[in-house]
């Protein structure tokens, strides 16, 4: 994206969403989390289920500006495609080195998970706008995959469980396509290459067939970014209208087809695209069309920090973890009863909890990590060294 297409709301957006991932991801204290900041059981949602769509959103939309900036300079087509590729391949590579990390025993790692998912949105999706250009085609598409996977998880028949609805519930944990399609693939790779190991044992919660549905997540950024390309006057209006829309097809969708993170069903797709819209047409009002920034000191320190996390999300994300899996497997005490003290435990205990942990001392640790994190994304973004998709 260059300086002179880049649009200051969708770097900030970014930015939020990549801190939001880190803060809900890294309490002090599982046992103890605000029920906003955790992820919803089943059936539902909670904010924090709407924070990886909002990411997969954004990164639509950095598709449209990046695509279309390297067509503008005369790349053909073919070469793009290639970077395409090589990126999301790099993305997958990181995602097997942090499934690793620090000891590299790969044995029944799991290949499923938040990067694999990202690589995959971002390979589909970047070579569906990089050959259909067209508005219509693409929202045709989108439309195909939600309908196309209701149909799947509706009416398919599971071999040796029966028919959805008439046999188990439609959404049933276990007895659902996605879950079957993920222990087939498991049972797979474990076999051959001994890797594939699911999040959940059952099913996994970025599996294979639910991320079809992700992909239209992520043609749904494309969407709001080709929307906000074309300059007409009434944009302000059109793209919170389309976000009210959005939601409420959503929640008409969910008695039948139930708001489902975990398995990203379709009526979850309308409903996390429509506060993704709605955000996004606020931040756009905020920081492109008042350009608050420009007007208050305050907004500027706000905006900063936003703009800094979002130059680098993926950095900041695999930064994150590989800070984590490091503390992890640090273990700097043994307790009486012989089982080991891990730098992460130690440093909660004795820097946030050490008169108790409760919620607001785990939810203390967290922002405490956003904050640490922000330090190498900060360091990597004054030197110029950025991760992108």
């Amino acid at each position: 994206m260059t300086a002179a297409t880049r649009i200051t709301s969708i770097d900030a957006l970014r930015g939020l969403t990549i801190a939001f991932m880190i803060l809900v991801n890294d309490p002090g204290d599982w046992a103890h989390v605000y029920w906003p900041l955790d992820h919803a059981e089943w059936n539902g949602f909670t904010p924090t289920d709407l924070v990886f769509p909002m990411f997969l959103f954004l990164v639509g939309c950095s598709i449209v500006f990046a695509i279309d900036s390297r067509l503008a300079k005369g790349i053909p087509r073919s070469k793009i495609a290639l970077q395409i590729v090589r990126r999301a391949a790099l993305i997958f590579a990181i995602k097997m080195f942090i499934s690793g990390f620090p000891h590299f025993h790969y044995a029944h790692i799991r290949l499923y998970g938040v990067l694999t998912r990202i690589a995959l949105c971002y390979l589909v999706a970047g070579l569906t706008f990089l050959y259909v250009r067209s508005t219509r085609a693409l929202v045709a598409i989108t439309a195909t995959m939600l309908i196309g996977y209701w149909i799947l998880m509706r009416f398919v028949p599971i071999p040796g469980l029966g028919h959805p609805v008439a046999d188990f519930p439609i959404l049933d944990p276990e007895r659902n396509l996605t879950a079957w399609i993920d222990r087939a693939v498991s049972a797979f790779t474990l076999s051959t290459v001994n890797l594939g190991r699911l999040y959940q044992k059952t099913h996994d919660p970025e599996g294979l067939l639910s991320t079809l549905p992700a992909v239209a997540t992520t043609l749904f950024g494309i969407l709001a970014a080709l929307y906000l390309k074309q300059r007409n006057g009434v944009r302000g209006i059109a793209l919170p209208l389309a976000g009210v829309i959005s939601l409420a097809l959503g929640l008409l969708w969910n008695p039948w087809f139930p708001i489902n993170k975990n398995l990203w069903t379709s009526s979850f797709v309308l409903f996390a695209g429509g506060w993704s819209l709605l955000l996004l047409a606020l931040f756009y009002w905020l920081f492109d069309t008042l350009q608050i920034q420009q007007r208050s000191s305050a907004a500027r320190a706000i905006l900063w920090p936003l703009l800094v996390y979002g130059s680098n999300a993926i950095a900041a994300y695999v930064i994150s973890d590989l800070i984590v899996l490091s503390l992890i497997a640090w273990k700097v005490a043994v307790l009486p009863n012989g089982h080991p003290i891990t730098a992460w435990a130690y440093l909660y205990a004795h820097l946030f909890a050490s008169h108790g942990s409760n919620e607001n001392t785990s939810l203390a640790f967290a922002f405490a990590y956003v904050v640490v994190c922000f330090v190498p994304i900060w360091l990597l973004w004054r030197r110029k060294i950025f991760l992108r998709v």
